[in-house]
């Protein structure tokens, strides 16, 4: 078994099989220290050692050994960079899994970004991962070792995906079905429009249904949700990349910037340019009147958590 904490590949080296493994210590000698980034890739971070924080899409994640972060494409990290944090780092391109029955459970865009690991749990992950950390180093250039390593990831994400969640309250059966339309919807055309009418349209049904079930599955009405996900892809470019303000709102669907200002300033508190300037700093500072994001996670009981080996 290899030893968490230790270097898991050289960081230059090509991934294997679409399948690359690093330490959080040789990410950040790379250059990506404390800087927001957008992932062209999804992600799964096994913290082995150190305390800190990290944020996947502006929210913080507490880290301690046994930490578990899992990000997708399009998300916006910032790695902590506290002195002694280190953890284990597993990225694979898109197309890793497909064909796969179980692709939309281990691939899909939505779920838990955060776990802290404990007990049985914690023990089948490390095992799961460091076999696959091995595997990359040994048999990733042969065509069996591709396959290998294609369907040991599959099994890491099942043991994720079977981890124990907070339940809220049970959504009725068709209200969850409308709303999981509608987030498909808009994660396809939310930078064309942003008019509710014109999304229950599409799905079929009328805006009233469309609000229910919003705020059935979220507590958040059907309009809410569209300026969320217009403001979350703003924050996402104006943190991770150098488009110019009045490109990241034309990609967004506002042709006049100082639309997309005011947009922006009522949905998140700050114009554009001082959201920017803020999160570019490798320290982490307060963003003056940020809007607060939900939790990503519900907090899970501080159960102490065995060594990493």
């Amino acid at each position: 078994m290899v030893r968490f904490g230790q270097p898991a590949t050289d960081p230059s080296a090509p991934e294997k099989a679409g399948i690359g493994t690093i330490t959080l210590r040789e990410l950040l000698a790379e250059g990506s220290h404390g800087l927001p980034l957008l992932l062209d890739r999804h992600l799964l971070m096994l913290v082995t050692g150190g305390h800190g924080s990290s944020e996947v899409d502006f929210v913080t994640h507490q880290c301690r050994p046994g930490t578990l972060i899992r990000a997708r494409p399009g998300q916006m990290i910032r790695y902590g960079a506290q002195p002694g944090l280190d953890a284990v780092i597993l990225r694979w391109s898109p197309t890793v899994l497909a064909g796969l029955a179980a692709r939309p459970v281990l691939d899909g865009d939505t779920g838990p970004t955060h776990w802290q690991l404990a007990g049985e749990d914690e023990d089948a992950v490390i095992n799961e991962m460091s076999q696959l950390v091995v595997d990359c180093q040994r048999h990733g250039d042969a065509e069996l070792g591709a396959e290998l390593l294609r369907h040991q990831l599959a099994v890491l994400l099942l043991r994720i995906a079977l981890l124990p969640t907070p339940q809220g309250r049970p959504e009725p059966a068709e209200e969850a079905a409308t709303f999981q339309r509608f987030r498909a919807e808009v994660e396809r055309t939310y930078a064309q429009s942003r008019r509710v009418e014109e999304y229950a349209e599409r799905i079929g049904c009328v805006v009233r249904t469309l609000t229910r079930a919003c705020l059935a599955a979220t507590g958040r009405s059907a309009k809410q949700l569209l300026d969320d996900r217009v403001a979350l892809q703003a924050m996402r470019l104006l943190a991770a990349t150098d488009l110019p303000v009045a490109d990241v709102g034309h990609r967004l669907g506002f042709p006049e910037p100082t639309n997309f200002g005011r947009f922006f300033q009522r949905e998140v508190g700050c114009s554009p340019g001082a959201f920017r300037a803020a999160l570019r700093r490798p320290v982490r500072v307060a963003v003056p009147g940020q809007r607060q994001p939900r939790p990503a996670d519900p907090a899970v009981p501080r159960v102490a958590t065995r060594p990493v080996r």
